[in-house]
């Protein structure tokens, strides 16, 4: 088969594109946790579609089941509409993860991206208090439309808006000034104070887990705290679980383990199961006072996606999963504080919690380089922060042990590597 010219997308394709600078080759096949390309080259994929790939490839069962789906003529495209596919994944989702779990959300399915359950929260967060503001945190991301951005740190992703981005007060995340600073008390005394020309907000957003932000983790406790103000205040607390979530922390929900009911809840990614598109917004029953049709779109609810997601789910079903989750994150965890301590070079630290997780250099463009290096050996990953100081794993809940060690391997090799040509420089 002959292969594809890069120059293909360099001439067709928008300026805009990103990931394929960043792994410059054509990607033919996929499953599990690997991935290859043209020339039959294999890469051990740390990257997981960032975070839309939390069960790996083309997941067998999820696969078949769309299959048989796609040829019994199964519904495709229908908005809002009833079908087979959309009931059966309510009852699953409902009967798997909300029942157990001791939680009532009512599902909204907005358009089927991250930005769009975001942007769904926003609104009804508005609609129901009647106030205009919301508080975000220093370094969290939403998404690229224009709400989603307004509740971004990032100052580059918000330029790209070209027009102000209004009614929105940032605030200091967990550690943001340093850990012996608490960004809490001094929220509250904005919100406390009438001079502080801060007004009570209609919700709170934020990730538990800050992923592009730079794995950056809020304690339990931070995140404690945070839900007492908002019901202290009459606060709408939203959580963006659209990256953190569905076990990429360790548990379907990012914020389990805190003890937190969150008012919404925003999900996508890997809520799909195996990529396909897919958003969730859950409502806390009682704010469920949308008009019908107020907030819509045409792929609101994708039956194919409905497919793949109710088999992900079955996954859930068995404890032994997020027990192995957990085997998986301290190895991961392990391996990198352990690359922290033998390459002092680096000036790293641990960050995140999980499989969302990564190491933060203090030396400017070494992370880059460590992912740009991973890739040259097979290892696809990824960077994250404001400077793209943190080089981070985002390994399939589903990968095999040995797949994962031989990412540890490479990724070692990659930082050996790095180090080597910063030393040869300095000579």
């Amino acid at each position: 088969m002959k292969e594809t010219n890069m120059k293909l997308f360099e001439q067709l394709e928008s300026e805009v594109r990103s990931y394929v600078r960043s792994f410059p080759t054509v990607f033919t096949k996929a499953t599990g946790s690997k991935m290859w390309d043209e020339k039959g080259t294999e890469f051990i994929d740390f990257f997981s579609g960032a975070g839309a790939l939390n069960y790996g490839h083309n997941d067998p069962k999820m696969k078949a089941k769309l299959v048989d789906y796609i040829l019994s003529d199964g519904i495709t495209h229908s908005l809002d509409k009833a079908t087979t596919a959309k009931a059966q994944f309510l009852e699953a989702f409902n009967e798997t993860i909300l029942k157990p779990r001791n939680l009532d959300y009512k599902v909204m399915f907005p358009g089927p991206t991250g930005t769009n359950t975001v942007e769904s929260a926003l609104k009804l967060a508005r609609k129901v208090t009647g106030r205009t503001d919301i508080i975000s945190f220093t370094n969290g991301f939403h998404g690229m439309t224009i709400g989603s951005l307004s509740v971004t740190g990032n100052s580059f992703k918000r330029k790209g808006a070209g027009i102000p981005l209004h009614n929105v007060v940032t605030m200091p995340y967990d550690s943001f000034v340093s850990n012996n600073l608490d960004t809490l008390e001094y929220l509250e005394r904005f919100l406390e104070d009438r001079g502080s020309g801060v007004a009570i907000p209609a919700a709170m957003i934020l990730e538990t887990v800050q992923g592009e932000g730079g794995i950056n983790a809020a304690s339990y406790e931070w995140l404690q705290r945070i839900e007492s103000i908002c019901k202290r205040w009459g606060i709408l607390l939203i959580i963006d679980d659209v990256q953190a979530g569905i076990g990429r922390t360790g548990t379907f929900f990012s914020f389990e383990k805190a003890g937190i009911t969150p008012d919404i809840v925003c999900l996508s990614k890997s809520i799909g199961g195996m990529g396909l598109p897919l958003a969730l917004t859950l409502i806390r029953p009682d704010l469920d006072i949308w008009a019908p049709g107020e907030h819509n779109g045409t792929f609101r609810g994708n039956n194919h996606a409905f497919i793949t997601a109710t088999v992900a789910l079955s996954y859930w079903e068995d404890p032994k999963f997020e027990q192995t989750i957990a085997a998986k994150s301290k190895k991961t965890k392990d391996f990198l504080e352990k690359i922290v301590m033998d390459y002092p070079e680096i000036k790293g630290h641990f960050r995140g919690r999980g499989l969302m997780v990564g190491i933060c250099s203090e030396v400017e463009g070494l992370a880059a380089k460590v992912a740009a290096e991973a890739f040259e050996r097979g290892l696809i990953m990824e960077t994250s922060g404001p400077e793209d100081e943190v080089f981070k794993l985002f390994p399939a809940l589903t990968i095999d042990d040995a797949t994962l060690e031989k990412g540890f391997t490479i990724l070692e090799e990659s930082v050996k590597a790095v180090v080597g040509q910063k030393e040869a420089v300095t000579n």
